[in-house]
């Protein structure tokens, strides 16, 4: 099935429920409804098509997928998650992690670039619960960038600490 990016997804296919929620991302967070699509790309985009999408339960083409990524103006690979080999089978990460303070405290040196990032984050909050933080998965990616690293491996590394929930 050349063209496709899965060819025959269904709600167990990791790959396209993470597609899905990277699409559904996307469109949320320019405020689109899945009928604002469709009415905006003059119904190119199918809401009905859009949502089996964002549900995992339909293959993408590259073709499609490359306008939906012209649609939304980013780039194709922003659509795409990573790849199944980069993740633990059978897991979708979740748009938010939830940091333990407390665990972080006790590896306040190890993990220094982690805490200060925690520390303006609460700063800025005024969240100062000392409990918890729950920051968006985004962040980490970010901070995984910064220490040279991949999300994936930076996950793994704080939930063995016991730093994520």
């Amino acid at each position: 099935m050349s063209g496709t990016v899965n060819a025959a997804p269904t709600l167990d296919d990791p790959y396209a429920v993470a597609l899905g929620e990277r699409l559904r991302r996307v469109r949320q967070q320019q405020h689109l409804s899945l009928h604002d699509v469709e009415a905006r790309s003059n119904g190119d985009l199918k809401a009905s098509v859009l949502g089996a999408y964002e549900r995992g339960e339909r293959a993408v083409s590259i073709t499609r997928l490359h306008a939906m990524a012209q649609f939304f103006r980013v780039p194709v690979a922003e659509l795409l998650p990573e790849p199944v080999s980069e993740r633990r089978p059978g897991v979708v990460e979740s748009e938010h992690v939830v940091l333990d303070l407390v665990a972080l405290e006790r590896q306040r040196e190890r993990e220094a670039l982690l805490a200060r990032y925690v520390d303006s984050i609460k700063s800025r909050r005024g969240d100062y619960n000392g409990q918890v933080l729950t920051v968006r998965a985004a962040d980490l990616d970010t901070l995984a960038a910064v220490m040279d690293t991949t999300p994936v491996a930076l996950r793994s590394r704080l939930s063995t600490a016991g730093i994520v929930r």
